[in-house]
């Protein structure tokens, strides 16, 4: 089984960069086993089509714009994704979705996509998000560690 977890954003702005820095936390708490691919995508999506074409389990990070409160984490799966889509919800959001509309027209989807979302406060240059988004960080690593131990992943905290 083959597992990318994927954290995209801009970390000059703010907010924007939450999924970035899910994936930083994520590979510093928890010892991952080889199965799991952990990659920083930054603002650049159609750069990572190698790294996760075909993989068995696509999971994204990522802030989007969802008109809920601030901080408030969104989890969409197949259909769900693409329909989001239609309206642009996030600053790199282009390139995140040119990425899986060009691994769906070549065939290479990953099999299972989920995206989590986190609704952005602000997105001004800074390279810390905003203390309400940063909250929020602990529980969306969270629910990351929760989805690899949903397709029986198991993830070990790291030693102190």
């Amino acid at each position: 089984m083959r597992i990318v977890v994927l954290g995209v954003g801009n970390i000059l702005l703010s907010d924007e960069g939450i999924g970035v820095h899910a994936v930083t936390r994520l590979e510093e708490l928890y010892d991952l086993p080889a199965e799991v691919e952990v990659i920083d995508g930054g603002t650049s999506g159609m750069d990572c089509l190698d790294q996760v074409s075909e993989a068995d389990h696509l999971i994204i990070a990522d802030c989007m714009r969802s008109k809920k409160e601030p901080g408030t984490i969104t989890r969409l799966t197949g259909d769900q994704i693409p329909a989001f889509f239609k309206t642009r919800i996030s600053p790199h959001q282009v390139g995140l979705s040119d990425m899986l509309g060009a691994l769906n027209f070549h065939g290479l989807m990953p099999k299972n996509i989920v995206l989590f979302g986190v609704e952005p406060l602000s997105f001004d240059l800074s390279m810390e998000p905003t203390p309400t988004v940063a909250a929020r960080l602990p529980e969306l690593v969270e629910r990351i560690v929760g989805e690899l131990a949903a397709i029986g992943v198991a993830v070990g905290r790291k030693a102190a």
